[in-house]
């Protein structure tokens, strides 16, 4: 592969609008931000900030909050860098991580404030629920989640990537830093492996 190619295969991913010269490669991006580099910062910010407020809006529905919790994402992230290792899987996948994580804060934080304007105005009780009630597709999502996590680690991120984080496979070509036909084909080998497992189980399919 020539350098030319190499630059274009590096950038095949970055946002539309973005100056990829200032992109340098996952690998060294990734160091780069472990070892403190605020170019680095600065960089994975500019790489996947809009993909942590695109996940932040379409789950939030708020454009203010989903641009705090993109700052949110980028000051947890900076603060907790020690934290990231490499050999679990790429910088920007660790980063939408971060982003679920956030996210989930944020509707918790959107829920208590709810409940507070409730319990302001009116005392409400709410009927007891019973564990005989609870449907049988609970088990066979334990014994799924059990099989998932025995697939092969790179079918499993973008699994996990798809149907936990709601990506694309576009998007998680762009976390990933995999060609979009790698990433094709993870995901179906993925979803092929675990649906032999499951079979192999005799678990029953449910809708989800």
């Amino acid at each position: 592969m020539t350098a030319q190619q190499a630059t274009r295969h590096r950038h095949d991913h970055v946002p539309p609008g973005t100056p990829t010269e200032d992109f340098p490669a996952c690998d060294d991006l990734a160091a780069g931000f472990v070892a403190g580099d605020e170019g680095s910062l600065t960089a994975a910010y500019h790489r996947w900030g809009p993909l942590v407020l695109t996940l932040a809006r379409r789950s939030l529905g708020d454009a203010r909050e989903a641009e705090d919790v993109r700052q949110s994402v980028f000051l947890a992230a900076w603060r907790g860098r020690a934290g990231y290792a490499p050999e679990r899987g790429p910088l920007g996948a660790w980063l939408v991580g971060i982003t679920r994580r956030k996210i989930a804060d944020a509707l918790t934080a959107r829920t208590r404030r709810a409940q507070l304007v409730a319990a302001a105005g009116a005392r409400m009780t709410e009927a007891p629920v019973h564990s005989d009630a609870l449907p049988d597709a609970v088990l066979d999502r334990v014994l799924i989640g059990r099989e998932f996590t025995r697939i092969p680690a790179p079918q499993r991120l973008v699994l996990t990537l798809a149907f936990y984080d709601d990506l694309t496979q576009t998007q998680i070509a762009e976390v990933t830093g995999w060609p979009l036909g790698t990433v094709k084909s993870h995901a179906r080998r993925g979803l092929l492996r675990l649906g032999h497992r499951l079979r192999e189980e005799g678990i029953r399919e449910h809708p989800a």
